[in-house]
């Protein structure tokens, strides 16, 4: 296990023509303080787990000591935001301290968000509120405890700074990792000034660490972007088949690598609302629940003209149908997996679709009614009062049921095996709002710390009972208000 100052850096994304980056330090927070530390994370880097009781901690993850072999930079990119191009994004609060590698071969750039201006911040102050850093930091890990590609987080860290946004809140840095942080817009910033050859230095860059098996094959550029159409794809239909909106799918948010990355003002659904926005900046809905897989498209579309110069037309016109049929069949293949079925057959999407306009017609519970679909029996008249309740139309749900009962028995389906089958995939819990406005309150008004630590635990094994946790199950209680999120956050 590795001391902070032993870690292995190499930084390969530093390496390349500072057109690439910025070389900036961070700037850190007077007296910092650790306010909480993720042990898996801790885990992916190989590091003693002492170390973070070390004083040190807080200040290398503050930037107020450098790592020994870090090489901090911000990267550049654009990107389409709300379907408009902007020259010129690049990371404007957060500052790539370097990239680990580990005794798997696995790479992990450790990216600090908050830690200050850099030449990308435009009219930005450089800073993250702790509300907005507590909850990227929780969300991470639970994407990850439902087995979807997202980046990861290994810390935060608070100090005595004040940041303005409507009103002064507490400051916080958030560190947090992936195996690249290269985004679409990456590419988009050097296609639209015509830089090809910077173009090309990228995406050698992203083949040779990311995709190596695509180093010196035919067609390289093409293969590339077939699969990371195929990656975006599934990352998609994951986050529809578990009922999370990202909030802001701008092309400068989406990972080369198929990864969630850049949490904002994003929300898992809990009453089933096709229309659901989670941003309250999102006057018209373009980012709302059900336009997501069309604007995976849509930027899908915008990676294949940014690398158009490499690739043939032929291809590039391909590249979003590739997207289309990733996603649609992952997620009839995740939807299946939701209601128990291991087959296929006709009349499944209708099955699937019929129960969600039941669920938005009476604004069901999205994930406690999929998990409670695992107590429906096949031979059974009655259906579950807790589940049959979350119905106004009941006895159309008692109709589905009765087609979801003889669908199981057409495939033979044991109903102990398929309801283990199904509490695998069906979360008992997830982020709910105000489950995290409660670890934010907790945090902000008392320095109270303990409900990050308990939610980062529950989340990261989101599928099993957990005894004393039920109410975390919970929607919220009833009259409770609704908390609105923005991009400010």
């Amino acid at each position: 296990m590795n001391k902070l100052e032993h870690l292995n850096f190499q930084n390969t994304y530093a390496g390349l023509p500072d057109v690439f980056h910025e070389r900036v330090k961070p700037t850190p927070f007077p007296n910092p303080y650790l306010v909480s530390v993720n042990p898996a994370a801790v885990d992916l880097l190989e590091l003693d787990p002492t170390e973070w009781a070390r004083p040190e901690f807080a200040e290398y993850f503050c930037g107020a000591k450098l790592l020994p072999g870090s090489d901090p930079v911000a990267m550049l990119y654009s990107g389409h935001q709300f379907g408009h191009y902007v020259p010129q994004l690049g990371d404007g609060r957060a500052i790539m301290l370097g990239e680990v590698r580990n005794q798997k071969g696995e790479r992990w750039e450790l990216q600090l968000k908050g830690a200050g201006l850099t030449r990308f911040s435009r009219d930005g102050d450089g800073r993250a509120v702790m509300r907005s850093t507590i909850r990227e930091y929780l969300c991470g890990e639970a994407m990850h405890g439902l087995g979807i590609p997202t980046t990861r987080s290994l810390c935060i860290v608070a100090g005595e700074e004040v940041v303005w946004r409507e009103t002064p809140e507490p400051g916080a840095m958030l560190l947090r990792m992936a195996p690249s942080h290269v985004r679409f817009g990456s590419f988009e910033v050097f296609y639209y000034r015509r830089q090809f050859e910077y173009l090309k230095t990228l995406a050698d860059y992203v083949i040779e660490y990311h995709y190596p098996h695509l180093v010196g094959v035919e067609n390289g550029y093409a293969r590339l972007l077939h699969e990371v159409a195929v990656r975006t794809g599934h990352l998609v239909a994951q986050w529809q088949a578990v009922g999370w909106a990202h909030g802001v799918l701008n092309t400068d948010n989406m990972s080369i690598l198929g990864l969630t990355m850049d949490y904002g003002p994003f929300g898992f659904m809990e009453r089933y609302d096709p229309t659901f926005i989670c941003n309250h900046s999102d006057h018209h809905g373009r980012y709302s629940f059900q336009n997501q897989p069309d604007i995976g498209y849509w930027n899908i579309r915008a990676l294949a003209r940014a690398l158009s110069p490499f690739v043939e037309e032929a291809d590039v016109n391909a590249t979003p149908g590739v997207y289309e049929k990733a996603m649609t069949g992952k997620y009839a293949e995740l939807m299946r997996a939701k209601l128990g079925l291991v087959e296929t057959h006709a009349g499944d999407d209708k099955l699937v679709t019929d129960l969600l306009n039941l669920m938005d017609s009476s604004r069901a519970d999205y994930t406690t009614v999929f998990r409670a679909l695992g107590t429906v029996h096949q031979e059974s008249p009655t259906v579950p009062s807790a589940l049959r309740d979350q119905f106004l139309h009941r006895e159309a749900f008692d109709d589905w049921t009765a087609r979801f009962r003889e669908r199981l028995r057409a495939e033979k389906s044991d109903d102990e095996e398929r309801q283990a089958r199904m509490d695998q995939v069906n979360p008992k819990y997830i982020l709910r709002n105000h489950l995290a406005q409660r670890a934010i309150t907790q945090a902000v008004q008392q320095k109270d710390y303990s409900e990050i630590d308990r939610l980062l635990n529950l989340l990261s094994d989101p599928f099993t009972e957990q005894p004393g946790m039920e109410d975390y199950a919970l929607p919220p209680p009833p009259g409770e208000p609704s908390i609105i999120v923005s991009c400010s956050s």
